[in-house]
């Protein structure tokens, strides 16, 4: 756990997962996952989840640090008034899905090139190729109804279509992914993942020979183990987090 170092506001609410956010943010940059100073994370902070952190409008992920976060409140639209108001359609999706979407304690949406690539075909599911993709096998909505920027009817919208648990990847025809989790190390987790298996099946349509699908017991099975295995997601940042320290990143100011 990273203390709040001296000359960051002591009093900063929910400080710990402010600094996760910020390491999320900083490595999904690092692997060329972000997209300008557009994209969003959210962490939900109170218990029915509609009070959320979430990145500032049109910051780059690659300088976001700890105390950059916003708190916001879902059933609060009179935040848009507010001087350091969210972006417009960050608060259609994340504002949606966290008043609507209880157990989606975290929200990470990229335009990821794989991942988005993926969502560009007229068949955006994802074929167990590979233990990656298992990983991912009947736990994905595919929104086929793309109806523009993620303004409010749109982020109500894509909300409605995650209410079952254990679907945590949403593939956002003609836009991107959308990715649900417990925690910021469960979701980057899952999101780094995707991305991943996203790009093994890309490149592997691209030999123009057939594939290697598994049967469905056998993908089902993978994935039910990857559910349950001990502890990678916490490890998985934690090792990242380990990484920014040792380089002198701000990021948990």
């Amino acid at each position: 756990m990273t203390a709040t170092p001296p000359h960051a506001t002591p009093n900063i609410a929910h400080w710990d997962e402010r600094v996760e956010l910020a390491a999320a943010f900083r490595w999904t940059a690092r692997l060329n996952m972000h997209e300008a100073v557009a994209n969003h994370f959210s962490l939900a902070v109170n218990a029915d989840g509609t009070q959320f952190l979430m990145n500032p409008n049109q910051m780059h992920f690659a300088r976001i640090r700890a105390s950059d976060m916003l708190l916001l409140d879902a059933n609060d639209p009179a935040i848009m008034a507010r001087p350091d108001a969210p972006d417009p359609t960050a608060w259609g999706l994340h504002g949606g899905v966290h008043r609507l979407v209880p157990h989606a304690r975290c929200v990470m949406h990229v335009h990821s090139i794989f991942a988005t690539v993926l969502a560009s075909l007229a068949d955006s599911t994802l074929p167990p190729i590979d233990q990656n993709c298992c990983t991912f096998f009947n736990r994905t909505v595919v929104d086929e109804g793309y109806g523009g920027l993620a303004f409010e009817d749109e982020g109500v919208r894509c909300a409605a279509q995650l209410s079952d648990p254990k679907k945590r990847v949403m593939i956002m025809g003609n836009h991107g992914v959308l990715v649900l989790g417990s925690s910021v190390a469960d979701t980057f987790n899952r999101l780094y993942y995707f991305e991943r298996a996203a790009e093994t099946y890309i490149r592997a349509l691209q030999t123009g020979r057939p594939l290697r699908v598994l049967s469905d017991a056998v993908a089902e099975k993978t994935a039910a183990e990857l559910d349950n295995y001990p502890e990678q997601a916490d490890r998985h940042l934690a090792e990242l987090r380990a990484i920014l320290d040792a380089e002198g990143s701000d990021y948990a100011h």
